[in-house]
């Protein structure tokens, strides 16, 4: 899906999204998927790249304003308030990545990166066209933030292998058949390709 060969890095951003210290160590491969990304976060560097971080967290006034019938409220039940707390070390992002304070960086309270932020007005101000996506889960996350980015007229490419979902054959499905219909779904190591 990707027709405007090659991506010019200061037009695009890389989204790093829920790699956060209680998603990732869900993960059984979180070394390798920590790995790929902290690569793919220098490489976008090096090129002149923007990098975005998007993590979830509430702080209190957010938990009190969560509605009964959403999905979140069942997230956010009295017992993992604490956990998802803006301020709790399980939401930060994993301390073996490096956000940098010119990065852009947001915090969400619900799936998709753009619903509960200014992601989008932070994109636009930067001139920015292109997302690269990767995040944790791809069920989650990435699906939200694919469908929200196509509705906005971003080109997506999607990571396939520097996201990850707790059900592997979910993942799969998503990177093989859903994702393919609206982005270019690539591995890390085919990225260098993409710049040109």
């Amino acid at each position: 899906m990707t027709d405007q060969l090659p991506l010019d890095p200061t037009r695009t951003v890389l989204l790093v999204m829920d790699y956060q210290v209680g998603l990732v160590g869900r993960l059984p491969d979180a070394d390798a998927l920590l790995e790929r990304m902290a690569a793919t976060v220098a490489d976008v560097r090096s090129r002149g790249g923007h990098i975005g971080w998007v993590r979830v967290g509430f702080d209190d006034a957010d938990f009190d304003a969560i509605p009964a019938a959403s999905v979140m409220a069942r997230i956010a039940t009295p017992d993992r308030r604490a956990a998802l707390h803006a301020d709790a070390t399980e939401t930060q992002v994993h301390d073996r990545l490096s956000p940098q304070p010119h990065d852009i960086s947001v915090r969400k309270t619900r799936v998709g990166a753009f619903t509960t932020t200014d992601l989008d007005q932070q994109l636009r101000d930067r001139g920015v066209t292109t997302l690269i996506l990767a995040g944790i889960s791809t069920s989650g996350v990435v699906l939200s933030t694919v469908r929200e980015a196509m509705d906005r007229d971003y080109q997506i490419v999607v990571l396939g292998d520097a996201s990850a979902d707790p059900e592997p054959d979910t993942h799969a499905f998503l990177i093989s058949t859903i994702f393919p219909r609206y982005a270019t779904v690539i591995d890390v190591s085919d990225l260098p390709e993409l710049w040109g």
